[in-house]
C-alpha cells in the first residue's frame, strides 16, 4: 500500500482544525455553541503518525467568521515540519440538532460532523482513497479541545494523530 506523508498530511485537521467545530464543556444550563469556538483566532498543534513514515509535528493558526447565513468560514495557515506553509479553508453550517455539514479545501466531497455526547465526530474523504475520522473533545472552561484522528485506506488504518486546539481571541 503506497501512502505518503503528503497524502496523509492532515496538517491541521489535527489541529483544525479540522478542522472544525468544538464546543465548551459547559454546565447543563448553558448550551454548547460549537460554531462560536472557531470565531476569532484559534491555534492548534499536534503530531501526525503515518505508518511506515517518521511522525511529524503540525501547527495551525486559524481565523474564523460567522457569515450572514449563519455558517462558519474558517481559514487556517497550516505549518507541517519539513513542508512549506499552506492555507486550508473550511465552511460549516448547522443542518439539524447536533448535526453539521460543510466543506474543507483538502477534502473530496462533504465533511459531516455529528455531536455525540460532549464530543464532535468529523468524517470526510481525501485523495488517495483515504477516509478520515476525527474527534474533538472540548475541555473544561471551553477554551480548548483535544483532537484525535484515524486515517484509513480501504478500511485499513494507515495513520493517526493527536493534538490540542485552543481559542486565542474572540471575533
Amino acid at each position: 500500500m503506497h501512502t505518503t506523508a503528503s497524502t496523509l498530511s492532515l496538517r491541521a485537521l489535527l489541529p483544525a482544525a479540522a478542522v472544525t467545530l468544538v464546543g465548551a464543556s459547559a454546565p447543563a444550563a448553558e448550551p454548547v455553541k460549537p460554531m462560536q469556538f472557531f470565531e476569532g483566532r484559534t491555534e492548534g498543534s499536534g503530531v501526525v503518525r503515518v505508518f511506515f513514515k517518521k511522525a511529524y509535528r503540525t501547527r495551525s493558526i486559524g481565523t474564523g467568521r460567522i457569515q450572514p447565513d449563519g455558517s462558519l468560514l474558517l481559514v487556517q495557515r497550516v505549518e507541517d515540519d519539513g513542508k512549506p506553509p499552506h492555507t486550508r479553508r473550511w465552511k460549516v453550517r448547522q443542518t439539524g440538532p447536533r448535526r453539521f455539514a460543510g466543506t474543507m479545501s483538502e477534502a473530496i466531497g462533504p465533511v459531516t460532523i455529528d455531536q455525540i455526547g460532549a464530543r464532535y465526530r468529523f468524517r470526510f474523504k481525501m485523495k488517495g482513497h483515504l477516509a478520515v475520522e476525527q474527534w474533538l473533545a472540548p475541555l473544561p472552561g471551553g477554551k480548548s479541545a483535544n483532537n484525535s484522528m484515524t486515517v484509513r485506506k480501504f478500511g485499513v488504518t494507515v495513520g493517526d494523530g493527536e493534538g490540542t486546539i485552543r481559542k486565542v481571541s474572540g471575533a
